[in-house]
């Protein structure tokens, strides 16, 4: 693969020693909106991934009085006034529920004349389980899982978590209140719906009690959750438990949020980084979702169309798509819906040169897994029987992640501190020699 070979891997950092310089890490657009709100008021700070955003907004006048940032394991960071701790995703454990307890109570110790900075990225929804009273945290993650492998779209998992927690679904603005509640928001779902995004903590809830029975009874489940958690839903649906803030509240009179950052920012970078390195290049689409394995012979068949016909243009080429598809689960293999995007394509591509299909979750972690994604290409198939590997097999089954750690083709990052849905990158060489006028 030479024309891979010659594509160099970008990663950008933290800017530490600007920061140590004196630049902050706030965009222009968090300081547009939010820093008259800041000078010479207490500054608490929730849910943040990072600590210099804090320390940035000292410098801008707030006087930081402490935070709780929960986040995943891995994901840390060296804090001065702010507490951080790690714990369980996707699937929500004690030290997220004890973490939530907190952030609760820290939320209700405001007082009017207080600041609240609430700092929301993907995963909050694990992060923070506050399970109401009745249902144990044992039988909402085993909810959850059920969920998850039914194949029920983040929508809807988080209409039903929100209805059976006591932060979720604006709850958080509700304990903060009166203080005034800065929200920033690092968004993991596609269209950036703040409801949705971690479950709309500080968000109005539109969803019911009855769209949360009804998402169990799409996926047929009715029978299989927790009886806990299946009892409180009826009992919300019949009016005997009280909705979540509803938009038009009051209580969101003084909340203030902005979305710092989404999908379509990584992937328009992504793009422009490809071509800068001479691939035509074009960006799909940032709302990709829908089974993981059709996503991914999609995007295979897109790619054949560029070596054979030369659409939607000749290669070189780059096509991007940015989103979050789902998996049916149907066997007991161990994978992630972007390694199974990547196992579908390399099946669909199998024998051709110079393309390369790589899908990749901007978080590092892709399931539960310790891989990002995986990388296809048109000799992947013929690599992995050549090692007695049956890579339709392996799809059957769900099991992509030893697929390619065997091949030695899954995408390693690590923890990236950030988590802005999937991307989805195809590259396209030989086949057709490009002519002068298409050069033009």
């Amino acid at each position: 693969m030479g024309f891979l070979d010659q594509t160099p891997l970008r990663v950008r950092v933290y800017d530490l020693p600007g920061f140590k310089a004196g630049r902050n890490s706030l965009r222009p657009v968090e300081v547009e909106e939010l820093a008259p709100l800041v000078r010479g008021q207490s500054l608490l700070h929730l849910m943040c991934h990072f600590g210099m955003d804090t320390l940035s907004w000292a410098r801008l006048g707030a006087r930081v009085t402490g935070g709780l940032v929960s986040v995943k394991d891995g994901h840390t960071a060296p804090l001065r006034r702010v507490e951080l701790v790690e714990a369980g995703h996707p699937l929500p454990d004690a030290r997220g529920q004890r973490a939530a307890e907190r952030i609760f109570h820290i939320a209700q110790d405001a007082r009017a004349g207080d600041l609240v900075l609430c700092v929301i990225s993907g995963g909050g929804s694990a992060l923070l389980p506050a399970p109401v009273e009745g249902v144990s945290l044992r039988d909402k993650t085993a909810l959850t899982d059920l969920l998850l492998r039914s194949g029920a779209t983040i929508q809807e998992v988080n209409a039903v978590r929100k209805h059976l927690s006591r932060l979720k679904g604006g709850q958080l603005a509700k304990a903060a209140a009166p203080a005034h509640l800065a929200v920033l928001v690092l968004s993991d779902v596609i269209g950036d719906p703040l409801d949705a995004i971690a479950s709309g903590p500080a968000a109005p809830d539109p969803t019911t009690f009855a769209d949360a029975l009804g998402v169990i009874r799409r996926y047929a489940i009715e029978t299989a959750i927790p009886s806990s958690a299946l009892d409180h839903l009826r009992r919300g649906a019949a009016g005997k438990i009280p909705e979540t803030p509803k938009p038009g509240d009051p209580v969101f009179g003084r909340v203030r949020t902005v979305i710092i950052g989404n999908n379509a920012h990584s992937a328009r970078a992504a793009a422009a980084a490809a071509a800068h390195d001479g691939f035509r290049t074009l960006l799909l689409t940032t709302s990709l979702d829908g089974e993981a394995r059709e996503a991914g012979r999609l995007f295979a068949s897109l790619a054949r169309g560029v070596q054979d016909a030369g659409l939607p243009f000749v290669s070189p080429a780059c096509l991007l798509a940015g989103g979050e598809t789902t998996v049916t689960v149907r066997g007991n293999g161990k994978g992630g819906r972007c390694q199974e995007f990547a196992l579908s394509a390399g099946l669909s591509v199998a024998g051709r040169s110079e393309v390369v299909i790589a899908a990749f979750g901007t978080d590092g972690s892709d399931g539960p897994t310790d891989a990002a994604g995986a990388l296809a290409t048109g000799d992947t198939l013929a690599r992995a029987e050549a090692l007695g590997l049956d890579a339709r097999a392996a799809l059957a089954r769900n099991d992509a992640y030893p697929f390619f750690h065997r091949l030695g083709d899954l995408l390693v990052t690590g923890p990236t501190n950030t988590n802005v849905n999937d991307l989805y990158v195809v590259l396209i060489g030989g086949r057709r020699r490009v002519t002068r006028t298409e050069r033009r």
